[in-house]
């Protein structure tokens, strides 16, 4: 796979305890994001000291609370790669995500989009996701 430039956006609120392992999975990549993004949606947890101390490469985004919706809306505004990631500060991702995800994007270039399946964790025990967190599959627009 060519290097495509990758802006990966991560959206957190009051989650700076979680925040580094995420960003451990990030930077653990077998193919490296050309940007990142960090929209904080308001935390009082001391996230902005975390970010500017240990992560001052990363452009760091302050907001209001006003959700996670406009927190993605505000890092997409903020990014200048060729596709968006987005990252919750609550997940963490396999070394091999951004490539896998490049590589059948290149295998099938009509494609504009895609998700992985996830994994759900609980106090360290793997669990199934609830119902209403169903992943649905295939086109979104029939092939023309």
């Amino acid at each position: 796979v060519s290097s495509p430039r990758i802006s990966v956006i991560i959206p957190t609120f009051n989650r700076a305890h979680l925040l580094p392992r995420s960003i451990d999975s990030l930077l653990s990549q077998t193919l490296s994001a050309h940007s990142v993004v960090i929209v904080d949606d308001g935390s009082t947890d001391g996230t902005e000291n975390l970010v500017s101390k240990k992560y001052p490469e990363f452009t760091y985004l302050k907001q209001d609370n006003l959700g996670v919706s406009a927190a993605r809306n505000a890092g997409i505004a903020a990014t200048s790669g060729e596709w968006l990631a987005f990252l919750d500060s609550d997940d963490e991702w396999m070394p091999e995500k951004l490539q896998c995800q490049m590589e059948a994007l290149a295998a099938e270039p009509e494609m504009m989009l895609c998700h992985t399946d996830e994994i759900w964790i609980r106090n360290g025990k793997r669990v199934n996701p609830m119902k209403k967190h169903d992943k649905h599959g295939g086109w979104i627009f029939d092939k023309c």
